[in-house]
């Protein structure tokens, strides 16, 4: 690449790294106060179902498992934090290479962005970390499967899950854009977007009748205001003509919705 920069989309490493206060007002705090208190009144629930008082069985197997569910939330968010002292703790994982002088890499397929990233990754494994991909053929039950173990081994052993694409960086329908990418998280992970409990009876049903569409249509105005922002930059356009598309997406981030949807 004859260039002198380079725009990635990448994640850095350790995330608590650049959300410390958020850490310590939710979840930190979340777990803490779940600690000091379901403890004690499963204790006391303990007390009264052993003296066979109405209802308190029903209420301290519920009180048991949310204490169970609120250790696991602790684990989960704690899985992802490391004490960083200084640069040399940080990573950054990239998986796209955006833009060069001159050149966008929009036109390239998704494996050729892994590869060469990978390459860029091993030219530096102090601060870049090589992100772990597999090419799917939908169309292949035996792909397919191999994929789904694949998944369930990384999200067992604590990995945060994965992120699915289609195999162009830019799929259309032909008439309308497709959804670029869809997160499909672990179950422990979960916890951290949903809470401790989201798994106890009831809850994850009234997760899955949420409305994702307003969420989706805002992922697809975002995603092409930032292709064409980056497109204009690249072509050297004014900066007022970048900066209408930042702005753009800085307004749909304004949109009041869910974010843990």
């Amino acid at each position: 690449f004859a260039t002198d920069w380079v725009c990635l989309d990448a994640e850095l490493l350790p995330w608590s790294a650049k959300a410390q206060e958020l850490v310590k007002s939710q979840y930190a705090a979340v777990a803490a106060a779940a600690g000091a208190a379901l403890p004690q009144a499963e204790a006391a629930l303990a007390t009264a179902a052993a003296r066979s008082l109405d209802g308190a069985a029903a209420l301290l197997a519920r009180t048991s498992a949310r204490r169970e569910a609120a250790t696991d939330y602790a684990d989960a968010y704690r899985r992802y934090c490391w004490p960083v002292q200084s640069l040399d703790d940080l990573k950054l994982a990239p998986f796209h290479l955006l833009a060069t002088e001159g050149k966008t890499y929009f036109d390239r397929d998704h494996a050729w962005h892994m590869e060469t990233l990978r390459a860029l990754s091993l030219a530096d494994p102090g601060l870049l970390r090589a992100t772990p991909y597999r090419v799917v053929d939908l169309a292949n039950p035996a792909e397919v499967e191999a994929a789904t173990e694949w998944w369930t081994a990384l999200t067992g052993s604590g990995g945060e899950g994965m992120v699915m694409k289609p195999y162009d960086f830019i799929p259309t329908t032909g008439r309308s854009l497709i959804q670029p990418a869809l997160k499909c998280r672990g179950r422990e992970y979960l916890r951290i977007i949903y809470g401790p409990d989201y798994l106890l009876d009831g809850n994850l049903e009234r997760l899955r009748q949420r409305n994702v569409k307003a969420k989706r249509n805002l992922a697809l105005r975002e995603f092409a205001l930032g292709v064409e922002g980056l497109e204009r930059f690249v072509a050297g356009q004014p900066l007022r003509a970048v900066h209408q598309c930042v702005f753009g997406v800085l307004a749909l981030e304004s949109e009041p919705i869910d974010p843990r949807l």
